[in-house]
């Protein structure tokens, strides 16, 4: 498994980690001029959940691979936080605000992976 894949891998476990929901892994490697390999979209209740979806999402990411993003935008008002680990990008949106932003189907020509909620 490729480094970008194993990235996926342990953003999407640290989501899980924290009960986000709505994950979905969006492949964008086919969509010429896309900024990104991929795209993880999910959604978590509140501002604290998203603030501790994202937290997960680094340790994860750190614990399992040893890499770090680039940088995390939105913590502040945390209705939308933004991860750039380079070849992926991970949003995490309250409920209203994806629904608003809609990334999934501005990519819907690329290969979307919907990964099951765990209660």
């Amino acid at each position: 498994m490729n480094q970008t894949n194993l990235l996926v891998e342990a953003i999407v476990k640290g989501l899980q980690e924290k009960k986000g929901h709505g994950i979905v892994v969006v492949d964008l490697r086919e969509i010429q001029g896309a900024i990104c390999q991929y795209m993880v979209i999910c959604e978590g209740n509140n501002p604290n959940q998203i603030s501790s979806l994202s937290d997960s999402v680094w340790e994860m990411v750190h614990h399992d691979i040893k890499e770090k993003p680039v940088s995390v935008q939105g913590l502040r008002n945390a209705q939308w936080v933004g991860m750039d680990y380079g070849t992926v990008l991970v949003h995490i949106f309250l409920p209203e605000t994806r629904s608003f932003y809609r990334l999934e189907s501005l990519w819907e020509d690329s290969k979307i992976k919907r990964i099951p909620d765990i209660d």
